[in-house]
């Protein structure tokens, strides 16, 4: 297995709410670079800094939510000239922003559901049923879909919470699927069946859901899929690895929901099981994620 680095340094950890499941991807992520032959140095992080990394050559980042997806870690390892996976400072801050991820889709001619942003005392103009999402969080944290009105203020106030702004999507009936996306490759997509059809915190962590890998989609629609999600990973200019999420309508319609620039890696984890549909073992994938480290500047 041809390497371009020897030592290299996994980050994860983290200041964001998404802090533990971070450690479980950094772990895995850690084993599967080992098995494929680097010297791993793992590097557990609390706050928004990177301590020096002991002569590793390059950085595996296994941060979610803010710091690892927002442009934060990226920026700093762009100044230290420092390769690293996933997409650049610029790339990742579109990403981790629904309301800039919403923005670039529209201009790209993307299909997503329609949307409006409300802060505390705004009044909803979409009708029920939405979906309620933080701008800037991840794992679905905050997440509520609204079908009566009777719950509007209690979801919304939830909501609010992280960042004090709502981003309001129209609810989108359908199938959730996915697709990942490596060094260009678009993977198989997956389809997620969750319990009352609603992929939320509980449902994606508590069990209950079911992933169906490759998901029964035929050839046309999974070409469809999959080229939409390469035009999202070109709208926001990412590189390395990322997974779109989609709602399938009943239509036929694919609505793009975001795109995840740093998604759970561990072998349970949905961009994984896609690589394993393709044929691609998780240090493998590892391995193929660790050859696009590059760094902007």
């Amino acid at each position: 297995m041809v390497k371009r680095f020897e030592k290299v340094a996994v980050l994860m950890g983290g200041p964001s709410s998404e802090r533990e499941i971070s450690l479980q991807s950094g772990r895995a992520v850690s084993q599967g670079l080992e098995q494929a032959g680097y010297e791993v140095l793992p590097v557990v992080l609390d706050e928004r800094t990177v301590p020096t990394l002991d002569g590793a050559e390059a950085v595996f980042i296994a941060l979610h939510g803010a710091f690892g997806e927002d442009g934060g870690v990226q920026a700093i390892l762009d100044e230290r000239h420092i390769p690293y996976t996933g997409s650049g400072a610029d790339s990742s801050c579109r990403s981790m922003d629904k309301v800039l991820s919403k923005k670039a889709f529209v201009q790209s001619g993307i299909l997503t559901a329609p949307y409006e942003i409300l802060r505390a005392g705004d009044t909803r103009t979409l009708p029920l049923p939405v979906v309620l999402k933080p701008v800037t969080e991840g794992s679905s944290i905050g997440l509520h879909r609204v079908v009566e009105e009777a719950a509007w203020d209690d979801c919304l106030a939830d909501t609010l919470q992280y960042g004090g702004i709502a981003l309001v999507e129209q609810y989108i009936e359908g199938r959730e699927l996915t697709v990942g996306i490596v060094d260009g490759q678009a993977l198989p997509p997956v389809e997620i069946r969750a319990p009352d059809a609603w992929y939320d915190y509980s449902a994606k962590y508590a069990g209950g859901s079911e992933y169906l890998v490759p998901a029964p989609l035929d050839e046309p629609q999974v070409v469809a899929l999959q080229s939409v999600a390469r035009d999202v990973f070109a709208a926001l200019a990412c590189r390395g690895f990322g997974r779109v999420d989609f709602r399938l309508h009943p239509d036929g319609r694919m609505f793009v929901l975001e795109l995840n620039s740093i998604p759970g890696f561990t072998p349970n984890s949905l961009l994984p099981k896609a690589a394993g549909a393709a044929g691609i073992e998780f240090h493998e994938l590892c391995h193929r994620i660790m050859q696009t480290a590059a760094y902007d500047g």
